[in-house]
């Protein structure tokens, strides 16, 4: 599910003109990860492009583990809900089965991060995505795989209530 908001991005890196549409996926706004009303959460806005979800952000010293480095835990965080939001762009609504995050490098407090996600394949009900993590030098600092269970009845119908649009 998407909000009615639409970005362009021209590309001037590319030989002849394109331009990306980028929607902003639907939030709760009291989600810890996309919530734009909860005080402690991390306030990130999630855009569809093409078949992937994304989020950039800057790791900051509030969500620090070891000093000066990013705590891990709000990585794999977010690395679940970037292919959340790959889902929740095409309407398909689910919650979180399992969750398998790798670390590869360190982050840094004050780095900007790039998350994006996408849906790998389905089996019935059962979503299985992939995602990952990197740093302002283009270096992968984390990957994931995720299974996603989409929900019926009373679960969608609470899912829905709360997602706005």
């Amino acid at each position: 599910m998407t909000t009615g908001l639409f970005f362009c991005v021209v590309d001037r890196t590319r030989r002849e003109p394109y331009i990306y549409a980028m929607r902003e996926i639907a939030k709760y706004s009291g989600c810890f990860v996309c919530g734009d009303k909860n005080e402690c959460g991390l306030n990130a806005r999630f855009y569809f492009e093409g078949d992937r979800a994304f989020t950039e952000c800057i790791a900051v010293r509030r969500f620090e583990g070891y000093h000066d480095i990013y705590h891990g835990g709000i990585t794999a965080t977010l690395m679940d809900e970037v292919m959340i939001k790959a889902l929740l762009a095409k309407e398909i609504f689910a919650l979180t089965v399992e969750l398998s995050v790798k670390f590869h490098k360190a982050v840094y407090i004050d780095q900007k991060l790039r998350f994006e996600g996408w849906l790998v394949k389905q089996k019935g009900r059962l979503y299985v995505t992939e995602g990952e993590a990197r740093n302002d030098d283009g270096d992968v600092v984390a990957t994931a795989t995720g299974k996603y269970l989409a929900v019926k009845g009373d679960t969608q119908e609470k899912l829905l209530e709360s997602l706005e649009r």
